[in-house]
């Protein structure tokens, strides 16, 4: 295809990554700038397909960010990887995450395992890890966190999660090195430094390149899908406000080729972080049209009125947790500017303020 821009203005530059994901197939691994690879790695049952890792080269070894979901075939996809990059995995010596999530930080304990690398991160992203943060919290925190928002007894005893779902999750790798905005990585044929954008989590970073011109951008800015912004039970703040702000950061790299963790490579970074403004904007005032039709509902309710693209009837299980979490990021940001406020009751109801 061409590098025209499409109609958000968004120009597509991983084209053979794009022609991939049109077919619903893993892309190629490529070198997208001398001494940096691509890697896809598969993703098990996910619409995402595959996260992109990308491997540093360099003097005294390599660096690798985002190892990729922890699978059999997983593994396979970055031993062949890095050697189709003229690498072997132990030539790797550190392991960057952009984020815990395990698409992208699930293989990093097995290959600290094999090479001996060490595993960094942003510290305010090792707080979230599942081992702290679900060290000393009752068991029913969970459950009890749904029934205040909401949610229908039996859809609270489903979708609570408990120390016991969390199964491996809970065993993820902790980090070796601290990771804080503006670091750069120790790499001698490289000038990459680390950019903080909380927002889809609360220690996410992006890692830039100047001098290649790339802005490596996790889950942060992808080309086409909107990240997951979300409240849960053990989180604080306001996420949304924090991922506005850090769309606010990112946008001034655009003139930099974006290298994101899933889909293709892209450039517009800053037309398409205002898309995305845009876009919560425009979800901030459905919600709030919500409110207002329905008088004092809780975020459930909310969640239920307001659109989504499977439709509400159509998202099950997990997927119907994620909506609420989605739907109380908005709210807590509405609360944070001052057009909503939180009622005190034992179930909470949303009224404009």
């Amino acid at each position: 295809m061409s590098a025209a821009a499409d109609e958000r203005g968004v120009i597509v530059t991983g084209t053979d990554q794009h022609q991939a994901w049109q077919r619903r197939v893993l892309p190629p691994v490529e070198r997208v700038r001398p001494d940096v690879w691509s890697i896809p790695v598969p993703i098990p049952d996910n619409p995402l397909r595959y996260t992109l890792s990308y491997l540093f080269l360099d003097d005294a070894g390599a660096l690798l960010v985002d190892p990729g979901w922890d699978t059999a075939e997983g593994r396979a996809a970055l031993t062949s990887g890095a050697r189709a990059a003229g690498a072997d995995l132990a030539d790797i010596t550190g392991i960057v995450v952009t984020h815990i999530h395990p698409d992208h930080h699930g293989l990093s304990g097995w290959l600290r395992e094999r090479t001996g690398a060490w595993i960094g991160m942003h510290p305010a992203e090792a707080r979230t890890l599942p081992a702290r943060s679900w060290r000393g919290r009752d068991p029913g925190t969970d459950r009890a966190w749904l029934l205040r928002h909401g949610a229908p007894e039996a859809e609270a005893e489903a979708l609570a999660i408990s120390p016991e779902r969390l199964g491996e999750l809970l065993h993820m790798a902790e980090p070796d090195r601290a990771i804080e905005d503006g670091d750069r990585l120790p790499l001698a044929r490289h000038e990459l430094r680390a950019v903080w954008t909380p927002g889809h989590t609360p220690g996410h970073l992006c890692l830039h390149e100047s001098g290649a011109g790339v802005l490596l951008t996790g889950d942060h800015l992808l080309p086409r899908i909107s990240p997951n912004i979300t409240v849960h039970a053990a989180s604080a703040g306001n996420p949304l406000g924090d991922y506005l702000a850090s769309l606010g950061l990112t946008g001034k790299f655009g003139a930099e080729e974006a290298l994101p963790a899933h889909e293709y490579r892209f450039r517009g970074l800053d037309t398409r972080a205002a898309d995305l403004v845009r876009h919560h904007d425009e979800r901030g005032g459905e919600i709030l049209r919500a409110i207002d039709a329905l008088g004092a509902p809780s975020a459930w309710a909310v969640a239920a009125a307001i659109t989504w693209s499977r439709g509400w009837d159509a998202l099950v299980g997990m997927l119907r947790r994620m909506a609420l979490g989605e739907t109380l990021a908005h709210l807590e940001h509405l609360a944070a500017i001052g057009a909503v406020q939180a009622s005190e009751d034992a179930l909470v109801r949303w009224r404009r303020a």
